[in-house]
């Protein structure tokens, strides 16, 4: 199954080439599903973070006292201050701005890097819908420069389906060369009229129309499976907070009301199970004293004639 998808908007912009102006929204089009693993210390069930140490001393060496250098020869560096890098950061337009339109094919498949969804802004679904379909018209891609956090990307403008993609592109100096071939000079040997006819009717008896649904990542499914097995069988450590990070106690001003009535009647209906005992009763008749000696003054004149003897009868003369 796809990645549900992205809700959060990364960029909002325009595109524009020539006097058009399109005003967009991009959301990524990827999700890093893979689990994420997190260094622990076994004895202690502790996070173990990276820490910053100078190679030379073995001493850790706090962030804000850090420069950045870029070396120019073997143990050569030139340090750069942090307004002379922002200083050639460029300028943020808020602009996918297309500079040609090529062919679809002419893109190399090793310059595709990352992709995103393009959705019309306000005011913008016309002419947003006309460039889709001049695109898939023409079979042309238009490439563009756009700036995200900071960074200047080269990208390809091109539809998808009923919406456009813009795919960032790496730039010429990030993409490598293939590596010689492995017979040196000499040209491959080139394929038989035979070869190529079984080959091609292995390829034909294979083809179906692309299904992502139909391709799994098996490593992470399986290890999914672990996790979630290890966790059913009770098999999960806590992990102790660090240092300062402990988490707040309660609120004693916040109470779960399903709680307390649940433990409530549990207390009653534990309460009514119970025989009556000595304890018991005098627990019962812990009342405030004003209270109990009320009952008592009430209760004396009816206590009075219980415990009155009767008169002693007279006998009869025999």
């Amino acid at each position: 199954m796809p990645a549900p998808p992205s809700t959060r908007a990364v960029w909002k912009g325009a595109i524009s080439f020539g006097l058009v102006h399109i005003p967009v929204v991009l959301y990524s089009a990827t999700a890093d599903t893979r689990p994420k693993f997190n260094l622990i210390d076994p004895s202690t069930m502790s996070p173990v973070g990276y820490k910053q140490v100078s190679k030379t001393t073995g001493e850790s060496v706090q962030r804000d006292e850090l420069v950045k250098g870029v070396q120019v020869d073997e143990g050569q560096y030139v340090v750069l201050s942090k307004e002379e890098i922002r200083s050639a950061l460029p300028k943020s337009t808020q602009t996918i701005e297309i500079e040609a339109f090529v062919d679809a094919g002419e893109i190399p498949a090793t310059f595709f890097s990352k992709p995103y969804h393009v959705a019309p802004g306000a005011r913008g679904l016309k002419p947003f819908a006309l460039l889709r379909d001049v695109l898939q018209r023409t079979g042309k891609v238009g490439v563009a420069r756009i700036v995200i956090s900071t960074k200047q990307h080269l990208a390809a403008l091109m539809p998808a389906g009923d919406g456009l993609v813009l795919e960032l592109l790496r730039w010429s100096e990030e993409v490598r060369e293939p590596p010689a071939s492995t017979q040196g000079d000499t040209a491959p040997a080139a394929p038989s009229e035979r070869e190529l006819k079984m080959a091609e009717q292995l390829v034909t008896d294979m083809a179906t129309a692309f299904s992502p649904d139909l391709f799994h990542d098996e490593f992470r499914e399986k290890l999914q499976q672990l996790v979630q097995a290890k966790a059913k069988a009770g098999d999960v450590a806590a992990l102790q907070p660090l240092p300062g990070e402990e988490p707040p106690a309660p609120s004693a001003d916040v109470l779960d009301l399903t709680e307390l009535l649940r433990r409530s009647l549990q207390g009653k209906t534990a309460e009514a199970a119970k025989p009556a005992t000595p304890a018991r009763r005098a627990a019962a008749n812990d009342e405030p004293a004003p209270v109990r000696r009320k009952a008592a003054a009430s209760k004396a004149p009816a206590k009075a004639r219980a415990t009155a003897k009767p008169a002693p009868r007279k006998r009869n003369p025999s």
